[in-house]
C-alpha cells in the first residue's frame, strides 16, 4: 500500500507513512463528532420516559465534558498529523526534485523550459501541499468513519440505513465520473500558466531589447492576452469542477429527504418508534455535513492528478550513473567513432574520431551548427553518446559519475552563468575551499582587477542576478577566473574570449598558456587568431571531422582552415 501512495500520489516513504496517520487521525476525529449526538438521544429518551433522573445529571455533564476534551485532543491530533507533516513532506518533496535535476543529463532540459521546471518546484508542489494538508486525508478519513457509521445505522435499522446511504455512492459517482473532464481542463489551465509564465520571464529578460526597438507596446498586448487567457482557463477549470460538484451535493441532500419519508411511513405504520426516528433525522443531518465536504475533496483531488504527474515525470526520468572510482592514466580525451543525435532525431556527430593530449591545446574549429560545442559538452558527459564512445585517460566517461568526472574538468563557457553574491565568492565557485589570496590571484591572471578596481566594494561587490551589473566581458573573465581558480587537468573553454577586447583576449590568453601545463585544453573558437597559438585543430562541419592537424599543416593544405583564416583576415581589413 505505501508503495502504491508514493507512485500515486508522488511521496516520500515517510510522506506515505503520514498520510496513513493523517487518515487515521481525520477518521477518529469524524467519529468523535458524534458523541454529542449520542448524548443528545440518550437526553431525548429520558425526556420522553418522563423526566431526567437526577443520578443521569452528572451522566450528562461528565459526557459533555468527556466529548469536549475528546474533540479537542482528535482535533490536535488531525491538526498536526495533516498540517506539520505535510510541510514537512513539502520540504523533502522540493529537495528531491532539486537532487533529482542535478543528476538528470543535459537531454532532460532541452525538453523543458525554466519556466516549467520553476512551476513544477513551487506551483506545483504547494498545489500538492494543499491536498495533503486539506483534501486528501480528510477524503479518505470521512469515507472510512462513513463507513463505520453506516454498519452500525445498518444493524441499529436496516430500512432507515438505505434511506439514507443510497445518495452516497450515486453523488461519488457523478464526481468521480468527472476526473477525465477535470484532467482535460486541468491541462489547458496548466499549459495557459506555464506559457503567462513564460510571457512573463521573456519580457523581464528581453526588456531592454523591448525598450531599444520600441516594442514594449505590442509586446505588452500580447502579455495581456496571455493574462486573459489563463484567467479564462481557470474559471473554465473552475466551472468544469463545479457542474458535477454541485449536482453531486444536491443528490446527497435527498438523504434527508427519503428518510424522513421512510421513517414516517414506518411510524405511521407502528413498525418504528420516534425516539429512532428522530436518532436518524440527527444522525444523517450529522453525517452528510463532512460528505458535502468531501465531494470537494474528491473534485480537487483529481484536479491534481496533472500536478503529480508532472513531478512523476522528473522523478521516473533515469538518472545518469556512473562508479565513483576515478583512477584515468593521464588526461588524453579521445573520441573513438562518436555519434550523437538529439531529440529530434538529427545527428549532430557523425563517425568523430579524434584525440585531444594532454600537455597540448586542441581547438575545436568550423562554421556554427558543426557540432564543435556538442563535442567539448560530451567530454564532459553533459550528454551521454550513443555511437562510439569517448575516454578521459583511457576510462569510458560513460562509466563514471557525472561529479565524480566532472572533479577533472575546468570549463568556461560562452554563456556565463554568476550568482547575485559578490566578486569574490563569484570566483571562489571555482574551489570553495581556496584562500582568499588563490581568489586574488587567480582573478589577478583572468585580467579582472581593471574593472573590480572601479567597483564601489571591489572585490566585496555584489554584482546582482547574473551578474546584471557587469558586461559581458566583465561576466566572461570571472567565468575565467573561475576556471584558472579551480585548477583542473582538464579545461573546456567554449568561446570563452568571444566577449574580450584584443588586448584583454592577449593577457588571458597569456594565463591560459601558463595554465596549460601538463593539461587537457579543449577549446573552441571562431576566431582564427585565437587559435592561432594551439597544437592541434580538428575542423568539425555537418558533424564530421572535415580536417585536423597542426595550425601548419592545415593551412599547407589550403582547405577549410584556410579559407577561414583567409576570409576572416580579409574581413579585418574591412571598414565602413
Amino acid at each position: 500500500m505505501l508503495h502504491y501512495l508514493m507512485k500515486r500520489y508522488a511521496l516520500s516513504r515517510q510522506g506515505a507513512i503520514d498520510l496513513v496517520k493523517a487518515t487515521a487521525a481525520c477518521t477518529l476525529s469524524n467519529l468523535v463528532l458524534m458523541l454529542p449526538a449520542g448524548l443528545l438521544y440518550l437526553l431525548v429518551a429520558d425526556l420522553l420516559a418522563g423526566g431526567i433522573p437526577a443520578a443521569h445529571y452528572w451522566v450528562y455533564g461528565v459526557g459533555c465534558a468527556a466529548a469536549l476534551i475528546l474533540i479537542a485532543l482528535t482535533t490536535f491530533l488531525q491538526y498536526n498529523a495533516t498540517f506539520f507533516a505535510t510541510y514537512k513532506e513539502t520540504a523533502v518533496r522540493r529537495i528531491s526534485l532539486a537532487e533529482q535535476l542535478r543528476k538528470l543529463p543535459l537531454s532532460f532540459f532541452g525538453k523543458k523550459d525554466l519556466s516549467d521546471l520553476t512551476t513544477t518546484i513551487m506551483s506545483d508542489c504547494t498545489t500538492l501541499e494543499s491536498a495533503f494538508s486539506h483534501w486528501i486525508p480528510e477524503f479518505f478519513g470521512s469515507l472510512v468513519s462513513t463507513v463505520i457509521i453506516a454498519v452500525a445505522l445498518l444493524c441499529f435499522d436496516w430500512q432507515l440505513a438505505l434511506a439514507a446511504l443510497w445518495v452516497l455512492p450515486v453523488s461519488f459517482a457523478v464526481v468521480a465520473c468527472s476526473k477525465r473532464v477535470q484532467n482535460a481542463f486541468s491541462r489547458r489551465q496548466a499549459a495557459a500558466k506555464t506559457a503567462l509564465a513564460d510571457g512573463i520571464q521573456e519580457c523581464i529578460e528581453a526588456a531592454r531589447d523591448l525598450r531599444s526597438n520600441n516594442a514594449e507596446g505590442a509586446y505588452l498586448k500580447e502579455l495581456d492576452k496571455k493574462i486573459a487567457f489563463a484567467e479564462s482557463r481557470q474559471i473554465k477549470s473552475e466551472l468544469g469542477t463545479a457542474m458535477f460538484v454541485v449536482p453531486a451535493q444536491a443528490i446527497l441532500k435527498f438523504g434527508i429527504a427519503t428518510v424522513a419519508l421512510v421513517g414516517g411511513m414506518l411510524l405511521a405504520a407502528g413498525t418504528l418508534d420516534a425516539l429512532t426516528f428522530f436518532l436518524y433525522l440527527m444522525l444523517v443531518s450529522r453525517l452528510y455535513d463532512p460528505l458535502t465536504a468531501s465531494l470537494q475533496n474528491l473534485a480537487a483531488i483529481n484536479s491534481t492528478q496533472i500536478n503529480i504527474d508532472r513531478m512523476n515525470e522528473i522523478t521516473d526520468c533515469p538518472v545518469q550513473t556512473g562508479g565513483t572510482d576515478f583512477a584515468p592514466d593521464g588526461y588524453d580525451i579521445v573520441f573513438d567513432h562518436v555519434g550523437f543525435s538529439y531529440e529530434s532525431g538529427e545527428a549532430v556527430l557523425r563517425d568523430v574520431s579524434f584525440t585531444a593530449k594532454q600537455g597540448e591545446v586542441t581547438a575545436l574549429i568550423g562554421p556554427s551548427g558543426g557540432g564543435k560545442s556538442t563535442a567539448a559538452k560530451l567530454a564532459a558527459r553533459f550528454w551521454d553518446v550513443q555511437q562510439g564512445r569517448i575516454t578521459l585517460g583511457g576510462v569510458n566517461v560513460a562509466d563514471v559519475d557525472p561529479e565524480t568526472l566532472l572533479s577533472a574538468y575546468a570549463i568556461v563557457f560562452q554563456d556565463v552563468t554568476l550568482f547575485d553574491n559578490t566578486v569574490m565568492e563569484n570566483i571562489r565557485i571555482g574551489r570553495k575551499d581556496a584562500t582568499d589570496e588563490e581568489v586574488l590571484r587567480a582573478a589577478h591572471e583572468a585580467q579582472c582587477d581593471e574593472f573590480v578596481s572601479r567597483l564601489p566594494e571591489g572585490y566585496a561587490t555584489r554584482i546582482g542576478e547574473n551578474g546584471s551589473q557587469l558586461s559581458g566581458g566583465e561576466r566572461q573573465r570571472i567565468s575565467i577566473a573561475r576556471a584558472l581558480l579551480k585548477d583542473a587537468p582538464v579545461i573546456l573553454l567554449d568561446e570563452a574570449t568571444a566577449s574580450l577586447d584584443a588586448e584583454n583576449e592577449t593577457h588571458i590568453q597569456e594565463a591560459l598558456s601558463r595554465l596549460v601545463q601538463d593539461k587537457t585544453v579543449l577549446i573552441i573558437a571562431h576566431r582564427m587568431r585565437t587559435v592561432a597559438g594551439a597544437d592541434r585543430l580538428v575542423l568539425l562541419k555537418d558533424g564530421v571531422v572535415a580536417e585536423q592537424g597542426t595550425p601548419a599543416e592545415l593551412e599547407a593544405r589550403g582547405g577549410g582552415y584556410a579559407r577561414m583564416r583567409a576570409l576572416q583576415e580579409g574581413s579585418a581589413a574591412w571598414t565602413l
